[in-house]
């Protein structure tokens, strides 16, 4: 029997596979009507792109917290209630008196004024407030596509995952704060990196999930793009290089040695204390985390490149020149971060870069994964 011409290419027939049920022998069949007007995979990709933009805006702010030691600021975890600052004087000297009762303040700051805590107050509460806007401009848009019915087929349980991590992450954050209350005299690094590592994660699969929804919104016919083995190396070495990252951060590792290629007057310096089992070394210790961060990097930096190479091979020029240029100004930037003493204009270039990095990173293994898998129909 002779089969009539194929239907209408459109944007609302979402990532398809061959094991989809749409799909038979190579046979497309006829979407719902409802999904082929209301589907707007490039309307999702661009929202989904400024909540990107906010995560790195967030990165920033919470690595000046960081640097500031303005992180145990705030003591309390209020959710909804914590959006209004305090307004009046008596407001101010309660939020003060708050943190007059941690170790931080009796260790350090016992000679701090109302106005040099309203300082530290400033940062940590702008992280909190960011987190609270990211929440709801995630949330809320999703809402109205969802209702709209504008969300192609296939993409829900991506998106209710990524706003899953998203509250796990606040979580998070106060697990963190909370580790800086009763006994010590800061965060747990641990659990700063678990912070920081988890904000990376989603940052990262929000703009894998954007371009999938660009390649749709271009080719109606495309599938979600895979991870090939450039993709996995180039993000695993790179995660490893941002997990030492936060943990030189959540240590202060970066003021044990301010020279650079040598530490001191050695590569690596003799009568460093070494715990015991040898592996907490790595997690424990700054002078051992400061050396790793410092040498690790350039076996993240090779796997990014070569992952760059096969993306301009790939065709995508742009992603894959941005990436080589990237890893040159993040290396720079980290040495320069080590020979300023950890300046803080420096410091903070240093991670919002590993962020744009991350996001380079990303495009160019979604490129190379996504060359070979469009549908074709018979």
């Amino acid at each position: 029997m002779e089969q009539g011409p194929p239907p209408p290419p459109h944007e609302a027939f979402g990532p398809l596979s061959h094991d989809r049920a749409g799909f038979y022998d190579g046979i497309m069949l006829q979407p719902s009507p409802a999904f082929m007007i209301t589907a707007r995979p490039r309307a999702l990709a661009r929202w989904l792109l400024a909540v990107a933009g906010l995560i790195v805006a967030m990165v920033v702010v919470g690595g000046i917290t960081r640097l500031t030691n303005s992180g145990l600021s705030i003591t309390e975890w209020k959710p909804i209630t914590g959006i209004v600052p305090p307004l009046t004087e008596a407001q101010w000297q309660a939020e003060f008196d708050n943190y007059k009762r941690i170790p931080e303040y009796w260790t350090f700051n016992r000679d701090m004024t109302l106005a040099g805590f309203k300082a530290i107050f400033f940062w940590e509460y702008l992280h909190r407030v960011l987190g609270r806007v990211i929440g709801m401009a995630f949330a809320l848009p999703l809402i109205w596509f969802w209702a709209r019915k504008a969300i192609p087929m296939g993409y829900k349980p991506r998106l209710i995952a990524l706003l899953a991590l998203g509250g796990l992450q606040g979580a998070i954050g106060w697990w963190m704060v909370a580790s800086g209350l009763v006994e010590r005299t800061d965060v747990s690094h641990i659990r700063l990196t678990v912070h920081l590592l988890t904000a990376l994660v989603i940052l990262a699969g929000i703009v894998w999930t954007a371009l999938d929804l660009m390649a749709l919104h271009r080719n109606p016919l495309s599938a979600p793009a895979r991870l090939t083995m450039p993709g996995i190396v180039a993000l695993a070495l790179l995660f490893i290089q941002l997990m030492f990252g936060a943990l030189t951060a959540g240590l202060d590792a970066g003021y044990a040695f301010s020279s650079w290629p040598l530490m001191g007057d050695a590569w690596f310096p003799a009568g460093v204390p070494m715990m015991s089992p040898a592996i907490a070394n790595a997690f424990d210790n700054p002078v051992v985390v400061q050396f790793i961060h410092r040498w690790f990097a350039f076996a993240a930096a090779a796997g990014l490149i070569w992952l760059a190479v096969r993306a301009i091979r790939a065709g995508a020029l742009r992603a894959g020149w941005l990436v080589i240029a990237l890893v040159l100004v993040q290396i720079a930037l980290g040495v320069a971060t080590l020979l300023s003493g950890v300046q803080i204009d420096i410091a903070v270039s240093h991670q919002a870069n590993a962020a744009l990095l991350l996001i380079a990173a990303a495009a160019a293994a979604h490129r190379v994964g996504s060359g070979a898998h469009t549908i074709k129909v018979s």
